[in-house]
């Protein structure tokens, strides 16, 4: 067990000195710092909180912790959901929502190089003026390309261009000793030892601090259009998952929800778009598809071909959402699912569970038929191209422990029958400090240990975001 000192006024003089102006202590550290936005999993005030500018101040601030034994949480604008930047061992919070810029461009080899505060609404749009596309798209918008690639971020494009390790090629990193390191090269292959690059993609600021990043682009394409396909039932919509790829079409997000969490965010928005009964037939579910090309000739015959596909397996109609205005509002529903649970919802905890697409269906079925065994209600909505499903347990009229209790029962049966169908905890929000231990039944002792060492390897003294990952304090 890693053994911490406090941050003496000493030490808050010498980093004072290093971010003169943006080091803040007792009542004027922002008690957002304290959490991430699942605060079910517990929060703590840090002890002091440093706006960083630089990959020079990082490494000095690291020097200074690592030297006298001081927790160190890194973080941007907090939008995790697995409790990852929450400094639950107290020390320092370093947050690099000031390194915000993006340095430049690329446009022969379609790379850009930005700051890790870079919000990914800020880079997407940017992007599109060159001509360019940053495929990730993870729902949270306002979520920073550091804490995009600390989870391996994918989001709804991913089931056609990939998560966001696809798109990144290099990093610049300050270990936990201080030591700045720079992993990765802008060349789209390598072969060149263990990739170390890929070992930080997704470790959640446990291994080391991004100060800079080298991102993949790709030439935007020309002509996007967007499906809304309402189903009477679940089943129905996610049985339709697969004729797409049997049926050679590549959709560019494949997108699965329920009625109850649509209206939860149409009420959120306070605006309605799809449709909730068709033709006398209630709509239970629903499929989003996107599908982009160059030519409108070419979307137009893949969009007959998708209705086609579709009312024969079942839909009860399809709306094409072919202009900007109709995509806005289609994808602005989708993207306010979470928000639209969090504003009706007292308790809520959250898992976004990876299983094989062709288990969907199984799996979902498996999660309905367990719920009435609980006292929270559960919604659910997903990734149905790739088969990652986020499945929400939420409640308002529970005592919190008994909701803990319950919830850590149901989701220790939903990761098991996961574990079983050939699936993983985390499709793309972590583990954090939320997540360990079932993360530690899925994959087995000996994989933990092997985790458990490479961090250590990284950080003798277990001073960077202790207690998340693969190890608890």
């Amino acid at each position: 067990m890693a053994q911490y000192n406090q941050v003496t006024p000493e030490i808050v003089e010498r980093l004072q000195a290093i971010a003169p102006g943006r080091v803040y202590t007792g009542a004027d550290v922002n008690e957002d710092y304290s959490r991430d936005e699942m605060p079910i999993y517990g929060t703590r005030m840090p002890d002091v909180a440093i706006d960083a500018m630089s990959t020079e101040e990082i490494s000095a601030i690291m020097k200074i912790c690592n030297e006298n034994h001081i927790p160190v949480t890194c973080r941007g604008a907090g939008t995790g959901l697995a409790g990852a930047c929450t400094p639950i061992a107290g020390g320092v919070v370093i947050c690099t929502m000031k390194m915000k810029k993006i340095l430049s461009y690329d446009t022969d080899n379609f790379t850009v190089t930005v700051q890790p505060g870079v919000l990914l609404n800020d880079l997407a749009e940017d992007a599109l003026k060159q001509g360019l596309l940053y495929p990730p798209d993870p729902g949270e918008k306002f979520a920073t390309l550091g804490g995009n690639v600390s989870t391996n971020a994918g989001g709804m494009r991913a089931v056609k261009y990939g998560a966001t390790r696809d798109y990144v090629r290099s990093m610049t990193v300050v270990l936990p000793s201080g030591e700045v390191v720079k992993f990765g090269s802008s060349v789209s292959k390598t072969s060149s030892g263990y990739s170390l690059l890929n070992l930080m993609i997704g470790s959640e600021g446990t291994l080391g601090i991004i100060t800079e990043l080298t991102l993949k682009l790709i030439p935007a394409p020309k002509v996007t259009v967007s499906l809304i396909v309402p189903y009477e039932s679940l089943p129905d919509a996610i049985a339709t998952v697969p004729q797409f790829k049997k049926a050679h079409m590549n959709p560019q997000a494949l997108e699965f929800f329920e009625r109850e969490i649509l209206i939860s965010s149409e009420e959120y928005l306070g605006k309605a778009v799809f449709p909730r009964n068709v033709g006398g037939t209630d709509v239970g579910a629903y499929l989003l598809v996107t599908f982009d090309g160059e030519t409108q000739e070419e979307i137009d015959a893949i969009v007959e071909k998708a209705a086609e596909l579709v009312l024969d397996a079942g839909a009860l109609d399809v709306l094409v959402a072919d202009t900007p205005a109709k995509m806005k509002d289609a994808w602005a529903a989708r993207s306010s699912f979470l928000e639209g649970i969090e504003e009706q919802t007292k308790l809520l905890d959250e898992c976004d569970v990876v299983v094989p697409t062709s288990r969907i269906a199984d799996f979902v079925g498996y999660v309905k038929s367990i719920e009435p065994e609980f006292g929270f209600a559960v919604k659910s909505f997903g990734h149905a191209g790739d088969g990652n499903l986020h499945i929400y347990t939420c409640a308002n009229d529970m005592e919190l422990d008994e909701f803990k209790k319950q919830v850590d029962t149901f989701m220790t049966k939903i990761y098991d029958k996961a574990t079983e169908m050939g699936g993983l905890v985390s499709g793309e929000h972590g583990i954090g400090m939320g997540k360990i231990e079932y993360l530690a039944r899925s994959v087995g002792e000996t994989n933990m240990k092997l985790m458990e060492d490479i961090k250590k390897v990284f950080d003798p003294n277990l001073i960077l975001n202790p207690g998340k990952v693969c190890y608890k304090l």
